[in-house]
Formats: C-alpha cells, sequence, structure tokens
C-alpha cells in the first residue's frame, strides 16, 4: 500500500511540483492550500507524512503543527520555508516536526529527507513492537508459578516496582534471578529505559572497573576513544550486577559511593556525571556470610539489601515443575517445528521427583534435548531416563531419582506394611527399566532372581 502524503502549501505552483514529484516515486498525495483545510482532512483521514510550508494565510505551519500536537494526530511532519531562521527550525523541531526544508530545494532533496523519515519511522514501530513484547513477556501476571513462595516473589515485585530503591535478588544458580530481576524492571514505570545486565563474575578484574564506569581517552593503552560505561548506558533504566559477590573490594567501595551520591566518574577523567538509574544485584552466595567472611563489604551488602527477593530451588517448589516443563516443552516444539509431544503421567512424576540441583536451567535443558532427540508422540519415563543419561555423561550432572510416595497411618505407623509398599514401587520400576526381564530387573534391585520371583509373586505383580 503506497504511502499517504498530505501536501499543504499557499502557492498552487509549488503544490503541482510536489504533486507530480511524489507521484511519480509512488506516494498518494492530497493538497491542501492553508493550515485550516489541512486540518480538516488530517481529522477525517490518516497520513502517512504531512509536507507542509510555514507562511501561509490564516492559519500557518507552526501553528498547524501545535493543533497537531495538542490533538495527537498521527503522522511524521516536514516544514519548509523560503524565510526560515534558525530559530524557526528549532521551534518546528520543538514542536514535533521530523525536519527542516528551505526554499527553494532540489527534488533530491526532499525525496531523501522523505526517505530517511520513512526508515525512522520503521524503525520507530519495530523498536515499540519489540519493547511492547518484551513488556509483555515480563507482565508479572505472565509469570509462570503455581508455588505459594513464588506468588509471593511476585506480589514483592508489584508492590516495589515502581520505586527506585536498590533490591538483591539471591538463590542457588539456575533458579532464575535475572528473570526476576527483568520483572521488576519491566513491570515498573522504568520499563521505557534500558535493562542493561553484567555478570560481575564473567569479566576480568582489570575490565570490570571500565565495563562499569567507562573510561576517557588514554586512559590505559587500549583505550583509544571516550567511552560510557554500562552504568550510563541503563540512564533511567535498571543495572542488573549478576553475580555481585564476585565484585572486587575496591570496585564494591566505588559502587557503594555511586549509589549513594549518584554520581560517578569515568576512568581516567576527572568530570563528575551524574546519573539516573535503578540497581539490581544478584548472588547465589550466602550475602551474610560474605560480609562475616570479609569478602564483601557490609555497608554496600546494607545499601543493597533495601529490598530482598530470595528464589526458593526448584526442588523446593515442586509443583511450579509441570507448568515449566509444559511451558519448556511448547517452546522448544516450535523452535525446532516437532511434531507434537508430550510427557506421559510416569515421566513427569519423574521430573516433579528429581532433586534438581541446576534448578530451573536443568530443567529447561533437559526438555530441550527431550525435543531434538524425541520422535514425537509421549515422551516416556523410559525415554526421559534415556535422555537423561545423555546428557548426564556430558555435563557431568546426576541422573535423574524417584520419589517413592508411601501412605502411613498416623494412628498405627507399621513399618512392616511400609517397606512393603516400598519394595512393591521398587520392583516395578525395575522390571520397566529392565523391559520386564526379571534377571536384569534382579540384578538392578542388587537381590537374587528367585528371590525376586518369591515377591513378586506375593505382591501381585506380572
Amino acid at each position: 500500500m503506497a504511502d499517504r502524503i498530505l501536501v499543504v502549501d499557499d502557492e498552487e505552483s509549488m503544490r503541482d511540483v510536489l504533486r507530480r514529484l511524489l507521484s511519480a516515486e509512488g506516494y498518494s498525495v492530497s493538497l491542501a492550500e492553508n493550515g485550516m483545510k489541512a486540518l480538516a482532512l488530517l481529522e477525517q483521514e490518516r497520513f502517512d507524512f504531512l509536507l507542509c510550508d510555514i507562511r501561509m494565510p490564516g492559519m500557518g505551519g507552526l501553528e498547524l503543527l501545535r493543533e497537531i500536537t495538542s490533538r495527537k494526530i498521527p503522522g511524521t511532519a516536514i516544514m519548509m520555508s523560503a524565510f526560515g531562521t534558525v530559530e524557526t527550525a528549532v521551534e518546528a523541531m520543538k514542536l514535533g516536526a521530523y525536519d527542516y526544508i528551505s526554499k527553494p530545494f532540489m527534488s533530491d532533496e526532499i525525496l531523501l529527507t522523505l526517505r530517511k523519515a520513512k526508515e525512522r519511522e520503521s524503525l520507530r514501530k519495530e523498536n515499540e513492537a519489540l519493547r511492547q513484547e518484551v513488556e509483555k513477556a515480563f507482565r508479572p501476571e505472565d509469570f509462570l508459578y503455581a508455588s505459594r513462595s513464588m506468588e509471593e516473589i511476585v506480589r514483592m515485585v508489584e508492590k516495589v516496582k515502581d520505586y527506585d530503591t536498590t533490591a538483591l535478588v539471591t538463590g542457588e544458580s539456575g533458579t532464575g534471578k535475572e528473570l526476576v530481576a527483568r520483572m521488576l524492571h519491566y513491570a515498573g514505570r522504568r520499563k521505557a529505559r534500558p535493562f542493561v545486565a553484567i555478570n560481575c563474575g564473567a569479566i576480568p578484574e582489570t575490565l570490570l572497573e571500565s565495563e562499569l564506569f567507562g573510561h576517557s581517552k588514554g586512559a590505559f593503552t587500549e583505550a583509544k576513544s571516550d567511552r560510557a560505561g554500562l552504568i550510563e548506558e541503563a540512564r533511567g533504566g535498571t543495572l542488573f550486577l549478576d553475580e555481585i559477590g564476585e565484585l572486587p573490594l575496591t570496585l564494591q567501595t566505588k559502587l557503594l559511593r555511586f549509589i549513594q551520591e549518584g554520581e560517578l566518574r569515568r576512568l581516567g577523567d576527572t568530570e563528575v556525571r551524574k546519573v539516573n538509574v535503578r540497581i539490581v544485584a544478584a548472588t547465589a552466595r550466602d550475602p551474610e556470610q560474605e560480609v562475616l567472611e570479609g569478602r564483601f563489604r557490609k555497608d554496600l551488602y546494607y545499601r543493597l539489601n533495601v529490598i530482598r527477593l530470595h528464589i526458593p530451588p526448584l526442588r523446593e517448589r515442586r509443583e511450579d515443575i509441570p507448568l515449566l516443563a509444559q511451558r519448556f516443552l511448547a517452546s522448544f516444539r516450535r523452535k525446532f517445528r516437532k511434531e507434537e509431544m508430550r510427557f506421559s503421567p510416569e515421566a513427569m512424576e519423574m521430573l516433579i521427583s528429581h532433586d534438581w540441583r541446576g534448578n530451573v536451567r536443568e530443567l529447561e535443558n533437559l526438555v530441550e534435548r527431550c525435543v531434538l532427540l524425541g520422535v514425537g508422540g509421549e515422551i516416556s519415563r523410559e525415554d526421559l531416563f534415556s535422555f537423561w543419561k545423555s546428557g548426564a555423561a556430558g555435563e557431568g550432572k546426576e541422573v535423574p531419582r524417584l520419589l517413592l510416595h508411601v501412605q502411613v497411618p498416623l494412628e498405627k505407623p507399621d513399618l512392616k506394611v511400609a517397606v512393603k509398599e516400598v519394595e512393591k514401587q521398587m520392583i516395578r520400576l525395575a522390571l520397566e527399566r529392565a523391559g520386564g526381564s526379571r534377571p536384569k530387573a534382579a540384578e538392578l534391585l542388587g537381590i537374587s532372581h528367585p528371590a525376586l520371583l518369591y515377591k513378586a509373586k506375593a505382591y501381585g505383580i506380572n
């Protein structure tokens, strides 16, 4: 569909020249001889671009621009004038004009300006769409959980999202600390500004200060030009300091001063710069223990620990596992264009029972492996075990474990009955793992073949 452009000029010859020029370039052109007629058209129809003269009888171009801005009429405005001054151009820009062209002009100048305006508008729409997608992905109501502990975290985020106070996110590796930090950012009033993340343990100590605070030209051998640090890049938004416990003590002092004063000096520079940014830090270590052992400054810890968000390990919120597993399964199926897949009830029980020392990250990796290596249909417990072992061999991770459930009456906790129930479940599991082979099942259980036959008969297991 052709871009629509409204040309507003009190000179008929100019309107005619622009109409022919722009129509030849594929634009759909409408004309108006003054600001009042242009405003009436803008109220009735949607135009992508406005090409408007500034000096016109009645309503001039700047007055029209003010009306467009106040009425929030969409479109990109480009102003023209044969009597322009720097002050006029500046005023037009302040009122929302994209550019200002002096008459007389070359045809290529008009076309180039429109082309640049179109590219900018296209980029703006793309960024806006991306921002909305990112916001949607991190809305608290879309944060996937079923456990009480995660519900409390979401409630805390809702309470503090719009405040500038620092926050400390703690939890084991792989629990989703950065995801919570992003949710805190994108749910709050800073969501339109940058979210900048840095892993303090992944950057050499010699480079970390420059990465955070920036440097001036000549500050060190490789500093060929001035460079803003990540703190300045996050201006107005959120700086996420992952693995804050890895930050050297010298930099902890400098970070503390920045948090207190809101000011920084680039490395090798004397200029003091004010930067408004929210600090969210995260650590997999025990911060209190780090303070006690002298590896983390107590005053910085208190500055960061204003809002504490502790994410429990996945093994302590097993009710979240089915939701997360199904989400990852659907996501990787789409990514790798695989056919319908689902976990069998027994496979899901195995997922729920596992200890997940790698937490959500380990679960995500396993589900990705299931989708890549699976052939569609149902993922059985046997399939899951096979995929698990193929990953554990390369990653040094433990193989899955099944949590056995035994119901015991509180009034009479009979040990013999409980042991029989455990034996029954173990024999069924071993036979399943052995593909029905009784000798192999006996070997897995560590008992003799006759003993297995005897117990299976006693428990009614075929």
